[in-house]
């Protein structure tokens, strides 16, 4: 006995890829669906054939007790018949009010093959090459007597069941969606307007909606030929008290009907052993046979009144109901469970979502800082390699500066400096010095160059005057490439020293 409460972790991957197969299709708990897979040698085909048809009883299962069950004395055996005989007849007439409904998929009557048994096939061999030899006679005469094919043909076609046959084979055949639409549309046309809804789609699918939504499926068959077909439906079925119990959400019923002249409607007829019309069968879950099982819990055959059609609905319905919610109970726990693991799977990878965008908030505004910090350095090292360089600059051009002429020499400009601190620099000047030279005397004001070293130009380094010269009134600025300081300012001249913005265009 295979134990339901097996972890899936414990099975081979085999197995757990068979089991995620088989509960994708069939939506079933891994608890129910591990044991019927390991009765069915985990064959996915015939484990999903025996949820959707329900399981028979395994014959090698049977043959297995049987042999091993002690076998008791003739005597005991029949006296126990006979004092169990009551018992026994109590128990086949309650299994056979309830007997198993096959989910019946519909095949075309031209896919349809007949295959006789081996014995039967070499006894007839001989019949069927004479029917062979004879029908190539007749079609050979008819070439020659065109007349005689149609004449034989009417003589065979003239029994009441050969022109039924024709009637019925020459009705078209649909796929079950649009079988299911035409007969709701005949049945409407045929009986007036009414309130009943038929299920639009084939029987197999009624079946599976019902069994996955643990619903009654009301199979009703009609067969045109039969008399008391319209009365029926007139008197029974269109009653309002039918009607209404049908229709009524609470009684979870799926109606689904059909006509015994299609093939499907006739295949059903016969998968649910039906004698007489018109018929009508209740079909349901029985959990208390298996947990795949689907079972006629009603049967009702040929014509009976409103009253009595509804109260067998509503003995079925109500003797079932029980079994039904308790398993609508049990699967409402589990997808309540199911529900709230994905709710915690959920919350866990939000919750997990925001500790990465977090950390990853965290990463950037770290490397942000980092690579701030890191220009910050660079600029400042820049900085003082600019003072450096400029310190070094100016001690190398202070170098090359004319010394002040004297007293006596003739010609000289006399220049009157305003620094940028307030401080006023007089200095003279010999008229043929360039307007570079005083804009150098001005930048190297205050370094003075040393008398033990020598100082070099700053490699990579090309020096850029941060200030002008600006003589006040008239106001004139004065470029170094403007020319010599005699022929700019002449014998005297009077200038500010204005610093230059770095965000001011020169």
């Amino acid at each position: 006995m295979a134990d339901s409460t097996i972890d899936p972790a414990q099975l081979s991957e085999s197995q757990q890829l068979a089991l995620g197969t088989y509960t994708s299709v069939t939506n079933q708990e891994p608890s129910a669906a591990i044991p019927l897979l390991r009765r069915s040698e985990w064959n996915i085909q015939i484990a999903i054939a025996k949820f959707f048809d329900g399981e028979a009883p395994d014959p090698l299962q049977e043959a297995r007790a049987s042999l091993e069950a002690p076998n008791p004395p003739t005597q005991r055996s029949h006296r126990e018949t006979v004092q169990n005989g009551f018992a026994s007849r109590r128990r086949l007439a309650r299994s056979s009010a309830r007997e198993p409904a096959p989910r019946i998929v519909p095949q075309p009557e031209n896919q349809t093959v007949y295959r006789s048994p081996l014995v039967l096939s070499i006894l007839f061999t001989p019949f069927s090459l004479l029917y062979r030899l004879v029908s190539g006679s007749v079609s050979f005469i008819g070439r020659f007597f065109p007349f005689l094919p149609r004449l034989l043909s009417g003589l065979l076609n003239r029994s009441p069941q050969s022109r039924s046959r024709q009637n019925i084979a020459g009705r078209r055949p649909l796929n079950p969606r649009d079988n299911a639409i035409r007969f709701a549309r005949e049945f409407e046309e045929e009986y007036g307007s009414h309130n009943l809804r038929f299920y639009q789609d084939g029987y197999a699918q009624a079946y599976d909606l019902a069994k996955k939504d643990l619903k009654f499926l009301l199979v009703v068959l009609i067969s045109p030929e039969h008399d008391e077909t319209s009365s029926f439906v007139r008197e029974t079925l269109l009653s309002q008290e039918v009607v209404g119990y049908i229709d009524d959400p609470r009684n979870n019923i799926i109606l689904w009907g059909g006509t015994v002249q299609d093939s499907e409607a006739y295949q059903v007829s016969a998968a649910l052993n039906c004698t007489k019309f018109p018929f009508a069968a209740l079909i349901s879950h029985t959990p208390q046979d298996s947990t795949t099982s689907m079972s006629t819990i009603a049967r009702i055959s040929g014509p009976l009144p409103p009253s009595a059609f509804a109260a067998r609905l509503r003995t079925a319905i109500s003797r079932q109901s029980s079994a039904l919610e308790r398993v609508r109970s049990t699967r409402n726990e589990q997808q309540a469970a199911r529900n709230l693991r994905e709710e915690q799977n959920t919350a866990y990878e939000r919750s997990l979502a925001q500790d990465r965008e977090r950390a990853r908030q965290r990463r950037e505004a770290e490397a942000a800082r980092l690579r701030a910090e890191t220009e910050e350095k660079v600029k400042l090292e820049a900085a003082e390699q600019e003072h450096r360089n400029l310190e070094q600059w100016r001690r190398w051009r202070a170098q090359s500066i004319p010394p002040e002429p004297a007293a006596h020499v003739a010609g000289a400009s006399r220049v009157s400096i305003r620094m940028p601190s307030g401080e006023r620099v007089i200095r003279k000047f010999e008229a043929s010095t360039s307007m570079e030279e005083l804009y150098a005397f001005v930048e190297c004001h205050g370094s003075e160059p040393s008398e033990k070293t020598t100082a070099s130009n700053p490699a990579n380094y090309e020096h850029c005057y941060k200030f002008r010269l600006v003589s006040p009134i008239p106001r004139q600025v004065y470029s170094t490439d403007g020319g010599t300081i005699g022929s700019i300012l002449g014998r005297s001249g009077n200038l500010i020293v204005e610093p230059i913005d770095e965000d001011e265009d020169e």
